[in-house]
């Protein structure tokens, strides 16, 4: 698991997951650890249009078991006709990624439906009517039926694929680039881009993607970071920091963090990561 890791982050278009006005902060993390913790101070200057960009914490409201086994690359809330109030789940790794439902109370797994072993899973999201479920280098995503998770239609994209969202009228992904792209939610074809920057500069490594309230909230991968994007100018409006929501003997075994779907109350999320024993329902604040 560790070598598919390390082969993933060699690949990563960018070396550095946040690029700032000079303020870029790395900390060196233990050989035991899987990457270097590469984050960043929000410039004190740093302003968007209406407004400074926030600098948030999170508030753990409450904490739930979940699936370490699970390599989390997507996750998302929903109402499910046979199980209820379910998330879908996204593990990746090759041989061992999969689309799932799980129960947030327990982590229970309900039902899920293995991808081909040479195939690893990355971001997954929900329409009206389907699951779409992309894969990280394989150019290929998935239309998933949502109740069995049966896949419906198959579809070829450019690129890699790291997360993506739905924001009612379009779905947005990322590649681990500074570029979010917006596609048609039936066809998969591509409409736009935008750039992603705070303070002027591009962010570089989004990941998992979250669209609620008319912003995309997105992990920086290899950080405990999480940001809110303004998907009409790529502007980046806040800056969460995640970090310390497991214990020293939870992270020993345990990746990066990843994975983020709004709750049922607003302005709450539930947060994991890869391979996390936890799912924790925050506020940012």
């Amino acid at each position: 698991m560790r070598s598919v890791f390390y082969e993933k982050r060699a690949a990563a278009r960018h070396g550095l997951a946040f690029v700032a006005a000079g303020t870029l902060a790395l900390t060196g993390c233990g050989a035991g650890d899987a990457a270097a913790d590469e984050s960043v101070t929000v410039p004190e200057d740093a302003a968007v249009e209406g407004g400074a960009v926030e600098a948030l914490a999170v508030e753990v409201l409450d904490t739930f078991d979940h699936d370490a086994g699970s390599f989390t690359q997507g996750l998302e809330l929903a109402e499910h006709p046979e199980f209820g109030t379910v998330l879908y789940e996204s593990a990746g790794l090759y041989g061992e990624s999969d689309a799932r439902i799980t129960d947030p109370a327990t982590g229970d797994v309900l039902a899920s439906q293995d991808l081909p072993a040479d195939e690893f899973a990355e971001g997954l999201t929900l329409t009206d009517d389907a699951v779409w479920q992309i894969t990280w280098q394989e150019h290929v995503a998935y239309q998933r039926d949502p109740v069995t998770l049966d896949v419906v239609d198959t579809v070829e994209y450019e690129g890699e694929g790291w997360g993506i969202c739905h924001d009612g009228e379009r779905l947005v992904m990322s590649d681990g680039s500074s570029t979010l792209t917006f596609r048609d939610p039936v066809t998969f074809a591509e409409t736009g881009t935008v750039e992603v920057t705070l303070d002027g500069e591009p962010v570089f490594q989004i990941n998992e993607l979250e669209c609620v309230g008319g912003q995309v909230w997105a992990n920086l991968w290899q950080t405990d970071q999480i940001v809110r994007i303004d998907p009409a100018t790529g502007e980046v409006g806040a800056v969460v920091d995640a970090a310390g929501l497991l214990t020293d003997e939870e992270a020993a075994g345990a990746d990066v963090l990843n994975g983020i779907a709004a709750a049922e109350e607003e302005g709450t999320f539930y947060i994991t990561g890869k391979q996390w024993p936890k799912l924790f329902l925050v506020r940012f604040a």
